[in-house]
This record gives C-alpha cells, structure tokens and sequence, in this order.
C-alpha cells in the first residue's frame, strides 16, 4: 500500500468540543498504531479530507510520524474552497497551520460550498487516489458522518481489493486503559 485515505467521525459528533478534550490523544495513538506498521511495509502517503476532528488528528500524527519516517508525504484534499471559513477562529488557525504544514493541499471544487455533490466529488478522488482506508467507526455508535465512505469502501474492496482498515471505539479506550495501567506500574 502507497497511499492510505485516513478519515473518520467529525469532532462534534465524538462530543470534542475543543483542543484540550482527554481523548485526543488517545485517539492520535490509536491512529499512529494502525499507521506505523503500513510505514514499515513502504506507504507513502497519508490523505485525508480535512474535516474537523479525526481527519486533522491524522493529519497532526501523520506530521509526527515524518520525524521517524522522512519519506512519508500528507496530502489533503478538501471538498470545496475554504471549508474552514465557518468554523470557530481558533479552528481556523489550527486547520490553517496543519494545512500549510501538509506536502499537498488541493480542493475538488475551487468554488465555496455549494452542494453535497462536491463531498461526494472529494471522496469519490480521495478513493481512487488511494489503495486503502483507515477509518474511525464504531459500528455500535451513531452512524455520522463516516457511514457513506465506509459503504462505499465496502463495495470498492469488493470490486477490487481495496482495503479497508478500522479503528472502533473499543481501540481507543484500550489505548487510555493501557496507558493508565503502565502510569499505575
């Protein structure tokens, strides 16, 4: 694998409301898990659509992990210009600082936010962009956001052999609980 779609649930629909929720972190290691070992097998890039919330986290860790692996490139490809425009400043400014750190940042559509066609444009490149995706979802949660990409990678690794990794809500908390063992040692 070359290039991996990282994606999941949006911030506000995993109740994060803001920089400093406890389980950011968490969430980055549970990502940084999944994404170390396709590194050593020779993935090269990391996408992502750029939402707020586990998009960005991948984004942060994919920018830590370039210390241990200088090879690796961050793309992202956002669905229309601007996406961050509407969002709280301090959002904007955290979007805007991953963003120029990023080796690629594009948008579908070069025109404001129009229509949903232009997410169903993005995801549709994001795909055949990449060779597989690692997505945040809980299948025992609420559906969200994560639900329509999922469907559709489904029916791609069907197609073709299109990967599709997961990490759930269960991974994460095992990520806290092991750290809170190890901190009790």
């Amino acid at each position: 694998m070359k290039t991996l779609l990282v994606t999941g649930y949006r911030a506000h629909e995993l109740g994060i409301f803001d920089r400093k929720h406890p389980g950011i972190p968490y969430i980055k290691k549970a990502l940084a898990s999944r994404m170390v070992p396709l590194l050593e097998e020779g993935l090269e890039w990391i996408i992502t659509p750029g939402q707020y919330g586990i998009d960005l986290w991948a984004c942060e860790t994919a920018l830590e992990l370039k210390e241990r692996y200088p090879g690796l490139k961050l793309g992202i490809i956002a669905a229309h210009a601007a996406p961050e425009e509407r969002w709280k400043e301090e959002k904007q400014d955290e979007f805007r600082r991953i963003a120029a750190a990023a080796d690629y940042y594009g948008a579908v559509s070069n025109r404001p936010y129009e229509g949903s066609w232009q997410f169903k444009a993005r995801d549709e490149l994001l795909m055949r962009k990449s060779d597989g995706l690692l997505l945040v979802y809980d299948e025992e949660a609420q559906e969200g956001s994560p639900k329509y990409i999922k469907e559709r990678a489904l029916k791609l690794s069907e197609e073709s052999g299109y990967a599709l990794l997961t990490i759930s809500m269960d991974d994460i908390q095992s990520m806290a609980d092991e750290e809170q063992l190890s901190s009790y040692e």
